[in-house]
């Protein structure tokens, strides 16, 4: 990312967290350590290749930590790094955003299953 020119600091978080699965992934995250199971339990609207291939761009990017426990089947888990944990303001604005628009427009938001 340093070679790379940026024009204003929007652009950094961007490209970061942009696209629609990272900010949902971070948002998982800041609720505490998850296993991939439940990851993808939580995260139904996507592909179990997406969900990987996320969880490795975030993991490269220094804002996810998997750990890999030497069990039969390997019990994989991830968390949020300190720099993760430096982006729960953002993902608490655009939760609560979300929130208040959603109740604006009339949107439904579908509970959880897991």
């Amino acid at each position: 990312m340093p070679d790379k020119r940026y024009y204003c600091p929007v652009e950094v978080t961007v490209e970061l967290i942009g696209g629609k699965w990272k900010p949902v992934i971070l948002a998982h995250l800041k609720e505490g350590v998850r296993r991939y199971g439940e990851l993808r339990r939580l995260m139904a609207g996507t592909s179990e290749k997406m969900l990987i291939q996320q969880l490795r761009d975030l993991e490269a990017d220094g804002l996810v930590r998997r750990t890999v426990f030497d069990t039969v089947p390997p019990q994989v888990e991830y968390d949020l790094t300190d720099e993760g944990w430096s982006l729960v303001p953002v993902l608490t604005a655009l939760y609560e955003w979300g929130e208040k628009r959603s109740a604006r427009a009339g949107i439904v938001i579908e509970p959880m299953i897991g």
